[in-house]
């Protein structure tokens, strides 16, 4: 097959249009081309209105050699498609099934290679199964009445179920894992577009009907998935090397030899994986009391911005609307005056800002979109690093103290509701400067806030200790002037995003183990990945290093 690069066709292409601008770029007839596959499919708006779709092509053709061998430039080249391969089994016996905590990203992808494979895994997921999780998260945004161990952090599919269901990631994909998830997501239910779009999401709608076909194919492959099922100690026994069966070998002379759910039951196992995800506190402090090594990260932690989605797509596409493209989105960062990074994250075109809260008096707020991205904002966290400098204690569990201090001010705030304002009154109470006249509220007479969960107008100001209240400002000026309109006066700010990442790592070695021999910790809970796909992608890792020891019995 011939990969072809920078394909350009107008934004009304039909699939006619676009075989025949490959031919005409192969200087061949479309006849001649035998059957081709969209490798990559993106926007180019750089003129604005004027919008093109930029394509890579592959493309089996008659004579292929000799139009290779005349192709000229960079355009054209052999396509070298590099597929995932599963480790062949290691020498030694899993005499015991092996244990994976959590079903995020990371423990359901480990947990579907290890059932593929013959393992017969465990997965153990705290919360609820994705039907009964979705009533339990509506009924706390209609009633305020929080299920801690079922809500949006916890249950099946993990935090990103209740998310845009993103899956663009930065990581390289040496190995041809990032394309395998988004195979097996095509697979359970996801549309194929994701296999191409140069900014894949698969949506919260969809993505809840994916995770349980993947849990279902778990089950068919005679893997166990259960819920409910909160583990709350680790068995770990002392053990002399020669008796730890790893290659290459831990160096601890400690050994897991199971876990206990719910305080009262003991699974036995050699191989657990700790895919917790980053919310999962009070695990975090079983950990912790264990002495399993980890240590402080740095994060980020800021505040959820909402503007009208024709207002985001005008500046974007310079179009308000068009029935031939997505909602727009963006991406912008910019470095402050006190040497700070501000970003977004998380961007939701067409989306949802939701109370992503999962402890009682806490309040923490996400985003979300569903699948057709068609909700009248669109919004995206506008986050702050910070490092263990900023809340440091020496503790590895310090910055999930500074994250809760955040979300109990948040709660006493709002009285409980996600507090909003708008940007003029925080930028004003922050910065001293007069608030100006909001064009978005002009433009925009019914833009209001699209929230998941009770709201109510509150000093989103006071949320922030005052050198992250100064570098939001600081950063939201300089995006608007990158995004005209961004920082309007007429904005909706809420408050708080404290989850975008694990404040904590994990420690393990080059075995992917924890200094507990067969203790695996994985995904973004442990410190390793950021987003569904990075997560997906550390949790297939993690399968291919138990499967390298392992075979199966």
């Amino acid at each position: 097959m011939i990969r072809i690069n920078q394909i350009k066709v107008p934004l009304t292409h039909t699939q006619e249009d676009l075989l025949g601008k490959a031919a005409k770029t192969l200087h061949i007839a479309k006849e001649e081309i035998l059957s081709w596959q969209i490798v990559k499919k993106s926007i180019d708006a750089r003129k604005k209105p004027e919008i093109y779709v930029i394509y890579v092509l592959e493309v089996s053709v008659k004579r292929e050699e000799y139009i290779l061998k005349h192709a000229k430039g960079s355009q054209f080249q052999r396509a070298e498609n590099k597929k995932y391969i599963f480790p062949a089994p290691g020498n030694l016996p899993l005499t015991k099934r092996p244990v994976v905590i959590g079903t995020g990203p990371a423990g359901l992808f480990c947990g579907y290679l290890l059932a593929k494979h013959g393992y017969r895994p465990i997965l153990l997921e705290r919360g609820r199964d994705v039907e009964n999780r979705r009533k339990d998260v509506e009924t706390f945004w209609e009633t305020g009445i929080l299920n801690p161990d079922s809500n949006v952090q916890f249950g099946e599919g993990g935090a990103g179920t209740f998310s845009d269901g993103k899956l663009n990631t930065l990581v390289k994909d040496k190995y041809g894992r990032n394309k395998e998830v988004l195979r097996i997501f095509v697979e359970a239910g996801a549309p194929e577009e994701i296999l191409y779009e140069a900014k894949p999401h698969i949506g919260t709608d969809v993505l809840m009907r994916v995770v349980k076909n993947m849990r279902e194919q778990i089950l068919s492959w005679g893997g166990e998935v259960r819920f409910e099922s909160r583990v709350t100690k680790l068995v770990i026994e002392n053990k002399i090397q020669e008796e730890i069966p790893q290659n290459p070998p831990n160096l601890s002379s400690r050994i897991i030899k199971g876990i206990i759910i719910n305080d009262r039951e003991q699974i036995d196992a050699d191989v657990v994986v700790l895919a917790i995800g980053h919310s999962a506190r009070d695990t975090f402090e079983m950990l912790y009391e264990h002495m399993i090594p980890m240590e402080a990260k740095a994060f980020a932690v800021g505040l959820r911005v909402e503007h009208p989605r024709k207002m985001i797509n005008q500046i974007q596409y310079g179009m308000e609307e068009s029935r031939y493209l997505p909602a727009a989105s963006y991406k912008i960062t910019a470095q402050t005056s006190n040497g700070r990074g501000v970003y977004s994250f998380c961007m939701c075109p067409g989306g949802y800002v939701v109370n992503a809260s999962s402890e009682n008096k806490r309040l923490a707020i996400n985003g979300m979109s569903y699948s057709g991205r068609n909700g009248d904002n669109s919004n995206s966290a506008i986050i702050v690093t910070v490092t263990p400098e900023d809340y440091g204690d020496n503790s590895p569990l310090s910055g999930i103290a500074f994250q809760r201090s955040l979300e109990e001010k948040a709660y006493a705030i709002g009285q409980g509701s996600v507090p909003v304002e708008t940007y003029g009154v925080f930028q004003k109470a922050v910065t001293g400067k007069q608030e100006k006249p909001s064009e978005i509220l002009k433009k925009y007479p019914s833009f209001v806030p699209t929230i998941k969960g009770r709201y109510r107008q509150a000093p989103v100001h006071e949320i922030l200790p005052e050198a992250l209240q100064k570098s939001f400002v600081e950063g939201m000026e300089q995006f608007g002037r990158i995004l005209p309109g961004f920082d309007d006066s007429g904005a909706y700010v809420s408050g708080i995003e404290s989850r975008t990442s694990s404040p904590v790592r994990i420690s393990r070695d080059e075995t992917g183990q924890s200094e507990i021999a067969g203790l695996y910790p994985c995904g973004e809970g442990a410190g390793y990945a950021g987003g569904i796909t990075s997560a997906a992608m550390d949790g297939m890792l993690i399968a291919e290093k138990i499967a390298s020891v392992y075979y199966a019995e």
